[in-house]
């Protein structure tokens, strides 16, 4: 991108002498005077990116589980959340584990990764999403992102299918990501790799709630992995679960999630096994948060459209687009920062929102710009790595106010009416 014209001039001058985004949006999302609910030992408390959101529904059914004496893993609550979440994502069964983690383990080792074995993945993306491949001694093939999604490039992925295919050496899974709560392009890849013979393992950590051509997150590919991680859109403190149209997969993860314990009255061990089997304690969380997740997509979405009516008035500020044949869950709500036109790089800018106790927080990191990956393959690179330069997550938790989300606004503002751009002189946007 290059320099602002003239026809950005005017309008970051209007912004900047008018007070900021006032015009740009509702009033209800406006700033309102500081209540003593918003101060913690004499400041401000900080805003969280996606902190856990606890209702009193999680509470009832959590102290049902205490009240139960169901306490350590397995019990009744652990069997209903497994139903409750197949239900809901469209698969036939699923295991309640300990993390998302835990759960793209044991997909991998189902589908018999092991040493010698080619995984492909996206770039893009936390470690959890390649580390167990790398775990049970294969190699993790990265492939670039699109731009007009952030989620992995089909088009890249057929490319490195076809040379794996012409080398006589396929790789043994596709692992496709939905980025921050938008479904990766199933249209393209499900049959891509179905004419290749591939399995996928869909990591929908991060995409409950969301839809791809009518379908559910978490219902595509051989194997779908979700995360109840403490910042997740629904949290069990900590928790994952694997789910399958295919019983038996599901019921060999379930065996060697529980230390691979034969069906004996004395425990009997053939094979080797994890604990990973996820709590009654913990399912009983689950089950309640479960019960809010499509107002809790509603929020964040609602989060999401409210930064994007404000913030799009800003020279250099673009956002993470949605695919139109899906609905994102809006996770976190992202951004990306083109700092001529803005005034200030994307480092900045977080820099600034932590003064004023918001927490902001880069995109993933590519996986092969990570020192742990020096060396890996990669096919492209460039889209990803642009996103990490450029790209912000901003606060988009459920239970975050109107005043809370209007604070991070007017310090985006703030920062960029203070920044030198044309226009850019400070005003008070609250």
């Amino acid at each position: 991108m290059g320099l602002p014209g003239p026809e950005h001039s005017p309008r970051s001058n209007e912004h900047c002498l008018r007070g900021a985004w006032g015009d740009a949006t509702n009033v209800r999302a406006r700033p309102r005077r500081l209540t003593l609910s918003q101060f913690d030992g004499g400041r401000v408390k900080k805003l969280y990116l996606s902190p856990p959101h606890m209702d009193r529904s999680t509470r009832a059914l959590l102290l049902d589980a205490f009240e139960s004496g169901w306490i350590a893993p397995l019990g009744p609550h652990v069997d209903a959340f497994e139903r409750e979440v197949a239900e809901r994502v469209s698969m036939a069964d699923g295991a309640a584990l300990v993390s998302g983690t835990a759960a793209l383990h044991l997909a991998l080792r189902l589908l018999g990764v092991g040493p010698g074995d080619t995984v492909l993945a996206p770039t893009a993306t936390f470690i959890a999403s390649v580390s167990p491949a790398v775990q049970l001694g294969a190699e993790v093939v990265f492939i670039d992102s699109l731009r007009s999604s952030w989620n992995i490039d089909p088009q890249l992925l057929e490319d490195e299918l076809g040379r794996a295919a012409a080398k006589g050496k396929l790789p043994k899974a596709v692992v496709v990501v939905d980025l921050y709560g938008q479904c990766a392009d199933y249209e393209a890849i499900e049959p891509l790799c179905a004419r290749y013979e591939v399995p996928i393992v869909a990591d929908a950590a991060e995409s409950l709630g969301a839809t791809f051509l009518g379908r559910p997150a978490g219902s595509f590919g051989a194997m779908s992995v979700l995360s109840f991680n403490g910042n997740k859109i629904i949290t069990t403190s900590g928790g994952g679960m694997l789910l399958s149209n295919n019983r038996e997969w599901v019921r060999r993860a379930r065996t060697l999630a529980a230390q691979a314990r034969e069906p004996e009255a004395h425990y009997e061990h053939v094979e080797l096994g994890y604990n990973y089997r996820l709590s009654n304690l913990l399912a009983a969380i689950g089950r309640g948060q479960l019960q809010t997740l499509d107002e809790r997509v509603a929020r964040r979405r609602e989060h999401f459209e409210v930064y994007r009516a404000a913030l799009q008035t800003i020279p250099g500020i673009d956002f993470m687009p949605e695919d139109p044949r899906g609905r994102c869950n809006r996770w976190l709500s992202c951004i990306t920062i083109d700092p001529i036109r803005f005034g200030v790089d994307r480092e900045a800018l977080r820099r600034h929102l932590e003064t004023q106790n918001i927490e902001s927080r880069p995109l993933w990191k590519p996986m092969h710009m990570q020192p742990v990956f020096q060396g890996a393959r990669c096919c492209g690179g460039e889209v990803a790595e642009a996103l990490f330069a450029n790209g912000l997550c901003l606060p988009s938790g459920s239970n975050m106010s109107d005043e809370q989300r209007a604070g991070v606004i007017t310090a985006i503002f703030d920062l960029h009416c203070k920044s030198g751009t044309p226009g850019g002189r400070a005003t008070n946007a609250a």
